[in-house]
C-alpha cells in the first residue's frame, strides 16, 4: 500500500470511527455548543465531510453543491453514507493526480474570491490535514459530554487494526 492510500484509508476510518461513536448521542449532545471549531458535534460532522466533498469537486473541476446546514439534523447514518461517497470520491480525485504525476501542477480554485492558484498536492494535502485537526476538536467535545474510550485516531491505531499482528 502506498502512502496515499494510507493517508486516505486512514482519514475515513477514523472520521467513521467518531460518527459512529456519536450515533447513540441525542441531538441535544450533538447539538450542544462548545467554545471550540464549529461550535458542536453535529457541525463539526457536517464541515469535515463537505470540506472533503466540496474539495474533491474543485480539484476534478466539476460544480460544489452546496452544503448542508447543521440545523438540517442530519442523522449519523446521513453522515456515514455522505462520508463513504465523499472518501471514495476524494481517493479516486486523488489518485489520478497520483497516477499523472501532477502534485505540483497548478489549478484555479474558483471559489476563493479573486480565485487563486493551488498544487494539486497541496489541496490533497489540505484535505487530509484539515480532517484531521477538526476530528481532534471532536475529540475534545466528545471527552466534555463524557465519552470514554474514544479512539486516538492515530495512523498506526488504524494500521494494527487494519492488519492485526
Amino acid at each position: 500500500m502506498d502512502l496515499l492510500d494510507r493517508l486516505l484509508e486512514h482519514d475515513a476510518w477514523t472520521t467513521r470511527q467518531l460518527i459512529q461513536r456519536c450515533g447513540k448521542l441525542p441531538d441535544e449532545e450533538l447539538d450542544r455548543r462548545f467554545d471550540i471549531g464549529h461550535r458542536s458535534i453535529r457541525a463539526t460532522l457536517q464541515h469535515i465531510i463537505f470540506n472533503m466533498e466540496a474539495w474533491s469537486a474543485l480539484i476534478a473541476g466539476d460544480a460544489v453543491q452546496k452544503s448542508t446546514s447543521p440545523d438540517d439534523g442530519e442523522s449519523m447514518p446521513d453522515f456515514i453514507r455522505r462520508l463513504d461517497r465523499a472518501a471514495e470520491r476524494l481517493a479516486d480525485v486523488a489518485k489520478a493526480v497520483s497516477l499523472r504525476g501532477a502534485w505540483d501542477e497548478r489549478w484555479l480554485d474558483v471559489l476563493d474570491q479573486p480565485p487563486t492558484e493551488k498544487s494539486y498536492g497541496g489541496a490533497i494535502a489540505h484535505v487530509i490535514t484539515h480532517s484531521m485537526h477538526h476530528r481532534a476538536q471532536l475529540l475534545y467535545m466528545l471527552r466534555q459530554i463524557g465519552l470514554e474510550n474514544l479512539p486516538e485516531g492515530d495512523v498506526l491505531s488504524w494500521e494494527h487494526q487494519r492488519t492485526p499482528v
